[in-house]
């Protein structure tokens, strides 16, 4: 059910591949089985994207009340059987992608709501340093740079892509060269950014020069930027993905030595095995499960 919904949600078997953390064709057999089982088709497949047939959005609801009782269930247990009491301080950059970070929060609070829970929003750079400071127990960030000793646990990897408005003259092309970027308008993310960090690094490494026009601090004025003309940009795949990017072209980048994003989870080394902070890395890695 974890599967039918993940692809239901992305409309794309690679990406919700990438999600559950299995190859792609694993998944698509995984899909093909349950609609072998049920006797019809559950997707309508085509070259670019996946839609839920009749069947499927019909089983969409069950299939989530399904995974929503086994979650229950499980923090059911752990709440009877695990007493945690104190306080958690969470920082996490917006729109991670790989990590649906109030769910997280949610079913923390479900199975421990003993726990005073503390959340922080800005950028990778400003959580890490917050972390160091003792003012975070755990951080989720877009970065690799840094970090130093702090624990960490890698969450999951996806691609970067050119954002442009479909007039532009980017737009035609199956994938962008590092070179074709050269002295071009951009919009981006501020120096926080783990998007911002990781762009400044790669166009470094590629030897690419960018006329920086906008930074911004926020996904979705980002992409309203992109959409008037105002620059490109080069953002994660889930970005590309959204809504308010539809009418934008989104194209992958070619060549070796073009980074990935990575969502990594961090915490503070001062934590003990009994802290709220601990119980929260432990829900992390179920869920990688």
């Amino acid at each position: 059910m974890e599967y039918l919904v993940t692809v239901a949600d992305e409309r794309h078997f690679t990406r919700a591949a990438d999600l559950i953390g299995i190859s792609q064709s694993g998944l698509s057999a995984a899909i093909r089985g349950l609609e072998e089982e049920l006797g019809t088709s559950l997707f309508t497949r085509t070259t670019r994207r996946v839609e839920p047939t009749e069947a499927g959005f019909a089983l969409l609801p069950y299939a989530r009340a399904m995974l929503e009782q086994a979650a229950g269930a499980r923090d059911a247990v752990v709440k009877a059987s695990r007493a945690v009491s104190g306080s958690l301080r969470i920082g996490a950059e917006q729109c991670l992608g790989l990590v649906d970070i109030a769910a997280l929060l949610d079913r923390f609070h479900r199975r421990h709501p003993q726990v005073e829970i503390e959340f922080t929003q800005c950028g990778s750079h400003d959580l890490l340093v917050m972390l160091r400071g003792g003012e975070l127990d755990v951080a989720f960030v877009a970065t690799d740079r840094h970090l130093g000793l702090l624990p960490r646990k890698e969450i999951g990897q996806e691609p970067l892509m050119v954002l442009t408005p479909p007039d532009h003259p980017l737009a035609s092309r199956a994938s962008v060269s590092w070179e074709a970027l050269e002295g071009l308008d951009f919009v981006d993310f501020g120096t926080a950014w783990g998007a911002r960090i990781l762009n400044e690094t790669a166009f470094a490494a590629h030897g690419v020069h960018r006329r920086l026009r906008c930074s911004v601090n926020d996904v979705h004025t980002l992409l309203d930027l992109v959409v008037r003309g105002l620059g490109i940009a080069v953002v994660p795949r889930h970005v590309a993905a959204k809504p308010q990017a539809e009418r934008l072209r989104a194209m992958p980048l070619a060549g070796n030595g073009t980074p990935e994003w990575t969502v990594s989870v961090v915490s503070n080394t001062r934590d003990t095995s009994e802290s709220p902070a601990r119980h929260l890395l432990e829900l992390v890695e179920e869920s990688l499960v």
